[in-house]
């Protein structure tokens, strides 16, 4: 630093800002001359050395901030999907009697003129949603998505069987929003059989 008049040392300002005040272009890099004042400034002790390996903790501080945000933001959409997921599947449990009461509408041929058209556009609206019906006559009855209301013996089947559908059941995409509530019937041998396996 050049002393000044009085003999003390003159400050060094340097003007690191990206944007050039005068011009209000971006600054590409630092000019030579500064890096070579930046350098002579460098204090004896510090060595390539200890750049570099300041520079690698730097990087490495870059690298796991960059991942958190990146787990951060892929949470976030997750939370985001499930929350939507949970209120679509809200809103079309809802929903459930008004099919079934048009469910019943058309089994009595009550369904006519404009509410046909009516019932229809819900249907479809909510097929868009996901939603779909499920429980078939003759099916094998499975507890997991199945809900049994009647039980009875029968010589026409041979395992446990859906031989009536009481009132379908509706899921969306995998998840089962009300279990089809049938009639169930098991082949006619089942109680002896489990007699003898009491003897």
């Amino acid at each position: 630093m050049p002393p000044r008049d009085n003999g003390h040392e003159e400050p060094v300002i340097r003007d690191n800002r990206k944007i050039d005040p005068e011009t209000g272009q971006v600054r590409d890099s630092v000019p030579a001359d500064q890096w070579a004042e930046q350098a002579s400034e460098t204090p004896a002790g510090t060595g390539n050395g200890e750049l570099e390996a300041q520079l690698a903790e730097r990087t490495a501080d870059l690298q796991r901030l960059q991942a958190e945000y990146v787990n951060y933001r892929r949470r976030v959409e997750r939370d985001r999907a499930a929350v939507r997921e949970q209120a679509v599947a809200g809103a079309l449990t809802e929903l459930l009697p008004v099919l079934d009461d048009i469910g019943r509408a058309r089994d009595h041929g009550e369904l006519t003129g404009g509410f046909a058209k009516v019932a229809e556009s819900l249907e479809s609206a909510l097929t868009k949603l996901g939603l779909s019906a499920f429980g078939q006559k003759g099916e094998p009855f499975d507890p997991t998505v199945h809900e049994a209301l009647m039980h009875s013996y029968s010589p026409d089947v041979t395992e446990p069987t859906a031989v009536e559908v009481l009132q379908p059941g509706y899921r969306m995409g995998d998840r089962v929003l009300r279990p089809a509530r049938v009639a169930v019937a098991e082949p006619e041998d089942a109680p002896a059989a489990s007699d003898d396996d009491e003897n």
